[in-house]
């Protein structure tokens, strides 16, 4: 064969290869663009984001917007957050050169199809954020080239593979509704560098396999259903960075070995049972990186101490609140000089407060609330110059209020409530301009509340209640223009209630209960637009009762009981469809109950106790589908109880004692299942006691006594009223039922 004819064979050859390969490209981009076309076909698009998907463009499909393509193959279809809705269709498994799918952040429904593991060079899946359901294809975790999945914030059920590929590095499939237990298969050829199984409903041990897993970095179990204890093996994994397991069922003790995790940051296990010790290892250390430390809400019972009562480490959030831990409050806790967020509240701590304390010098969150501290605040805690939030309240610190706290120029919450402190509250808290809580309930303080404190516009909460202050309410309490929450309960105050409360535009909490308190309201209570708890009981307050309040349509929560009001119940309340609690017991109430309070579709509590009501109990109270607890007592009523009052089926207390009710007591009142009260003594009811009371499971106080009732208390009920401090009065019903 000649020179001349091999070349021409070989360039032959080439153009036919080249020719036959261009035709296959052609066919399977057609095939390409034939799915992607069915894809669009089933998807909502209402920002109109895949218009230019126009199968006659010049480049079609790789010219198409969220393609990327590669040798015109399609290599990506990334379309996140443009509210696209529909389903995943069987149709992209035909994109087999895709390496990345993600479509997170849209309203996709319905399954993720399996077929999608015939995309088998696929590197990453992105679904989180959608509303997909079903459960999580197994063949789609096994890919061999997967690295990184997210189906996390979806609708997703059923149990997980059992096998994980080792190339996957990302695994995240949080916030669905998974089950059974956590994969097991882990290797140490693995490379997971991240897991996040959270906000699942997981079961059983936290596998010790985990503790190969070499490359891991972060690992999230939290809000689960795991128990049995935290596996040591965990130790092993020594890159990891975050490990949290909060809101589970793990009991025992805290391996110390944790603590030796080299790069380990944060460490969160709060929410669990666990017990014992909290290891010196693991809050102490010389070369650590752990920042933060969640150890809340378990049982623990100890912080061991440093060997050397010195505590070296980066520690920048310690949080061990609700435990059983007991003991002198730890005097070490001053090494902890990076500390920023302490938190030792509803422990057992006792002892007073260290002065070393002031060594904190970057502390902006102090919490040590429900202990047993007693002693002075130490006057070095003013060296915390980022302190932030003070909460020492339900413990025993008494004397004065220190004035010095005022030059805390950066606190926001300042919490002395449930002590032993006397005297005034200083002036100088005038100057605290950032604070925004103030409480100092339940102290012994005194005085007036100093006018300084009415400078304290950035103030949400101002609770001063259960002290001995005297006087009136300060008349320019208005200017305080931020509160959203004002106590006043139990303070001593007399006197009007001042008409600046009106400018309280943001007040949702208003409680001046137990006090003198006397005159009208003030009209300008009617127009605080998001007033939603309302407490003036126990006053001498006085005039109609405010129909004003019907005008606030956020309204959960109205009690005037043990006042003077006088005049009806408004029929306007029956306007306020959010109340749950109207009490206005105890008053100079007259006229009847308005029909229109069965309106009021979310009360739970009717107390209307102790007035001059008359007239007969609204047929319709039956509708009051919520009713836990109606106490009608001691009023004028007439006519005979409701039948239809079963229907208020969560009803806890039924009062309808000391008016003329006449009538039988209804059967139907059997099927009151949760009924523990039971009161309609001192009426004019008749017939027998129905037998079928004894049905209610629940009952535990019974007084049908002072009535005109007939024939002997049924054997089964009276069985039921065996302790001396059930009222049945078993004595006198016999004795008219014989007489």
């Amino acid at each position: 064969m000649s020179t001349a004819t091999a070349i021409f064979l070989f360039f032959f050859f080439i153009s036919a290869t080249i020719i036959t390969y261009t035709q296959c490209d052609a066919v399977l981009l057609s095939e390409e663009i034939q799915a992607l076309t069915s894809f669009k076909l089933n998807l909502n698009d209402p920002l109109g984001a895949l218009d230019g998907w126009d199968v006659s463009t010049q480049l079609a499909p790789c010219d198409w917007h969220g393609i990327v393509c590669y040798n015109n193959r399609v290599h990506e279809l990334r379309l996140p957050r443009l509210q696209l809705s529909g389903q995943l269709t069987d149709q992209l498994s035909k994109l087999r050169q895709l390496r990345k799918l993600s479509l997170h952040s849209n309203n996709f429904h319905g399954s993720i199809p399996s077929s999608l593991s015939q995309c088998s060079l696929l590197r990453a899946v992105y679904l989180q954020s959608n509303s997909l359901s079903g459960n999580l294809p197994s063949t789609i975790v096994n890919l061999t080239n997967l690295q990184f999945l997210n189906v996390a914030h979806n609708f997703l059920s059923g149990e997980t593979s059992g096998y994980l590929s080792d190339s996957l590095r990302y695994l995240d499939i949080s916030s669905n509704s998974f089950s059974g237990e956590i994969p097991g298969n882990f290797s140490s050829k693995s490379q997971l560098q991240l897991i996040n199984l959270s906000y699942n409903k997981f079961s059983g041990e936290v596998p010790a396999s985990i503790g190969q897993l070499q490359e891991l970095e972060y690992l999230w179990l939290d809000s689960n259903q795991l128990y049995g204890t935290l596996p040591s093996a965990i130790a092993n994994c020594s890159s990891l960075v975050h490990l949290s397991i909060e809101d589970n069922s793990l009991k025992g003790l805290v391996p110390a070995s944790i603590g030796l995790i080299p790069k380990l940051e944060v460490l969160s296990l709060s929410q669990n049972e666990l017990s014992g010790s909290i290891p010196a290892r693991v809050v102490c250390g010389v070369s650590r990186k752990l920042r933060i430390l969640k150890f809340g809400v378990n049982a623990f019972t100890r912080i061991e101490p440093p060997s050397n009562e010195s505590c070296f480490s980066i520690l920048e959030v310690l949080d061990i609140h609700e435990n059983h831990i007991n003991g002198v409050f730890p005097s070490w806790l001053a090494g902890l000089t990076t500390v920023r967020v302490v938190d030792f509240s509803r422990n057992l701590f006792s002892g007073s407060l260290p002065s070393g304390i002031g060594n904190l010098s970057r502390l902006e969150e102090f919490r040590v609330a429900n202990n047993s501290l007693t002693g002075d605040i130490p006057n070095h805690i003013v060296k915390c110059g980022f302190l932030q939030v003070l909460d020492l309240e339900g413990n025993r610190f008494g004397g004065r209020i220190p004035v010095f706290l005022s030059e805390l120029r950066r606190l926001r919450m300042l919490s002395l409530g449930g002590n032993l402190f006397s005297g005034s509250i200083p002036p100088s808290f005038g100057g605290l301009f950032g604070l925004e809580m103030l409480k100092l309930e339940a102290n012994n303080l005194s005085g007036n509340v100093p006018e300084e404190i009415m400078r304290l516009t950035n103030l949400s909460t101002l609770d001063l209640s259960f002290n001995k202050f005297y006087g009136e309410i300060p008349y320019n309490i208005g200017d305080l223009k931020g509160l959203m929450v004002l106590n006043l309960s139990a303070c001593g105050f007399s006197g009007r209630i001042p008409a600046s409360i009106g400018s309280l535009l943001k007040l949702t909490t208003l409680d001046l209960s137990k006090q003198n308190l006397s005159g009208e309201l003030p009209i300008e209570i009617f127009g605080l637009p998001s007033l939603q708890v309302v407490a003036l009981e126990e006053n001498k307050l006085s005039g109609a009762v405010p129909e004003g309040f019907s005008s606030l349509v956020s309204l959960q929560y109205l009690n005037l009981t043990s006042n003077s009001f006088t005049g009806e119940v408004p029929v306007n309340y029956g306007f306020l469809v959010s109340l749950a609690v109207l009490s206005l017991s105890r008053n100079y109430i007259s006229g009847m109950i308005p029909a229109e309070l069965c309106n009021c579709s979310s009360l739970e509590v009717l107390e209307l106790r102790s007035n001059h009501l008359r007239g007969s109990i609204p047929g319709d109270i039956s509708r009051l589908s919520l009713l836990k607890k109606l106490d009608l007592g001691e009023n004028a009523l007439t006519g005979e109880i409701p039948a239809n009052i079963y229907r208020c089926s969560p009803l806890i207390s039924l009062s309808l004692d000391a008016n003329h009710l006449s009538g039988h007591i209804p059967e139907s009142l059997s099927k009151l299942s949760n009924l523990t009260v039971l009161n309609l003594s001192s009426n004019s009811l008749n017939g027998t006691i129905p037998a079928n009371l004894s049905y209610i499971p629940s009952l535990r106080y019974l007084n049908l006594s002072r009535n005109n009732l007939e024939g002997e208390i049924p054997k089964l009920l009276g069985s039921r009223f065996s302790d001396p401090f059930c009222v049945c009065c078993e004595r006198e019903i016999m004795w008219q039922s014989s007489g």
